[in-house]
């Protein structure tokens, strides 16, 4: 008789957005002629003078581990970038890198939350914070934002879910899956609550890049000391410089809170992959234009979405903020028929869609918002438009 697996590996569910990218895939080889808004991962490829750092790095043999935690050249352009963008200071001592914003989001747990302790999760929220959490032994407490509330987290709604055990709070601004993103009064509104009831917080600004119609962007970073020292701000560069692959994000913290999370690293995944990082300190220290047309792309990409979508009897959806990301409020179709399939879930509605008009959108439920689906505009104007004239054609 084999002895049974962890318990809490056991309870680790598959990411939604990547079983129906998986789906999305294996239809796309079979050759049918499917189109995907599921994965968040931008259309455009690597900028070239960044794909140029990493051929130079293989040429002067740049191949060998670095430090754990990061080189010093990213982490002292990390810093640099971080003050340039967001008007703040960190040392590279207070800089770790590793294999994307992913792991670092589930390293900056592994440091903070111990067994048993609570961490509030703002919904909807990714669906990875969720199984992190449970991953270290945390519990998540999940504290809704309607759609009628622009998805946003109240500070009195926060007050209400702390208790005596809660450790932390994630907060992910700009949002995944909402887009929506919180201004500073906003911001300093919950971070008070924070502060007040000794709160640690993991800032997810992956998106941070990614704001449109002019709106600046605030760090929570740049709320004042007090937020600092509660503070694990995650980032990285797998969004702004459409480098999802190379696998390279960033947290900044505390000295104390670095070094446990170093630790972590050098036991662990051990250093990031040398060439990414040479990239990356390129990425973050060229000239950022092409990354601002690229920004302007998903800005007109979410106008004609959200118009257009708008326009479709039985869909609606909120305007986003920022990242890349559309929620369509599909409730008026829960309990109608489509093409003979009965719709009983937002699942039902991304199942049928998929199989009857070959789109790919990822239900709401693995965000905690239920009557939803998320669409990404991570996708060619080509491929947007005919996704929408499918939707309608589907619904009709």
């Amino acid at each position: 008789m084999v002895k049974e697996l962890s318990q809490i590996a056991r309870g680790v569910r598959a990411s939604t957005t990547m079983a129906i990218d998986s789906m999305f895939k294996q239809m796309k080889a079979e050759g049918q002629d499917v189109i995907g808004f599921a994965a968040g991962e931008p259309d455009f490829n690597t900028p070239d003078h960044i794909k140029e750092a990493a051929f130079q790095a293989i040429r002067e043999n740049y191949t060998r581990y670095t430090p754990a935690s990061g080189a010093l050249d990213l982490k002292q352009a990390v810093c640099d970038r971080m003050k340039a963008d967001c008007g703040i200071e960190y040392q590279p001592s207070q800089v770790v890198i590793s294999s994307g914003a992913k792991h670092m989001v589930y390293l900056a747990l592994q440091a903070l939350v111990d067994p048993g302790d609570e961490v509030i999760l703002p919904t909807p929220a990714w669906v990875s914070y969720y199984e992190l959490i449970r991953m270290v032994g945390g519990t998540p407490v999940l504290v809704p934002a309607t759609e009628g509330e622009a998805f946003k987290l109240s500070p009195e709604k926060l007050e209400k879910a702390i208790t005596a055990k809660t450790k932390a709070i994630i907060l992910n601004n700009p949002s995944n899956p909402t887009g929506m993103v919180y201004n500073k009064e906003q911001l300093k509104g919950l971070t008070d609550v924070c502060v007040k009831h000794d709160l640690y917080i993991i800032a997810d600004e992956i998106y941070y890049g990614l704001l449109y119609d002019g709106m600046p962007f605030t760090s929570v970073a740049a709320l004042g000391e007090a937020i600092r020292k509660r503070l694990v701000l995650i980032n990285g560069v797998s969004k702004s410089y459409a480098m999802t692959g190379w696998r390279i994000g960033y947290a900044l913290a505390q000295p104390e809170v670095a070094k446990v999370m170093a630790n972590y690293v050098s036991h662990s995944t051990g250093s990031p992959c040398a060439i990414s990082q040479r990239a990356s300190v390129t990425a973050l220290t060229a000239s950022q234009e092409e990354i601002l047309s690229m920004r302007d792309a998903f800005q007109a990409r979410r106008d004609y979405m959200v118009e257009r979508m708008n326009a479709i009897p039985g869909v609606s959806c909120i305007k986003p903020e920022g990242a890349f990301y559309v929620m369509m409020n599909i409730e008026k179709l829960i309990g109608k028929t489509i093409g003979g399939a009965p719709i009983q879930t937002d699942e039902d509605f991304a199942t049928e869609f998929l199989k009857q008009a070959l789109v790919a959108v990822v239900p709401g439920e693995g965000f905690f918002a239920p009557g939803f689906v998320r669409w990404s505009y991570a996708a060619s104007m080509e491929n947007i438009r005919a996704g929408l004239d499918r939707l309608e054609q589907f619904l009709a």
